[in-house]
């Protein structure tokens, strides 16, 4: 005799958000805000970062037409870095994992 279908066992698959969820890097957010001119931002970037002053130009520019910019990405423990150094320069930026 055969089992009813409601009987029967299905395996479920973990959500992709489950999936990888500790193997996600960490990424540095850093916000639009109405106090630092454009070309400092570019100018911390580029510091900070080591970025060419045209990546800097463009991630800046994301940061006052988008709201938001992602500045570096990594281990929870550089990213918190990151974080820090922008705060002391004056910047509003937080962490958040990659989606």
């Amino acid at each position: 005799m055969s089992m009813p279908a409601a009987d029967e066992q299905t395996q479920v698959e973990p959500a992709s958000d489950e999936l990888g969820a500790a193997d996600r890097p960490w990424q540095t957010v850093v916000w639009n805000d109405p106090v630092n001119l454009m070309s400092y931002v570019t100018y911390v970037f580029q510091k900070l970062f080591g970025y060419s002053h045209e990546h800097a130009t463009k991630l800046m520019l994301d940061v006052h037409h988008k709201g938001k910019a992602i500045v570096s990405s990594g281990s929870k423990e550089k990213v918190e870095g990151d974080v820090s150094r922008l705060h002391a320069a004056g910047l509003w930026a937080t962490m958040q994992k990659a989606s």
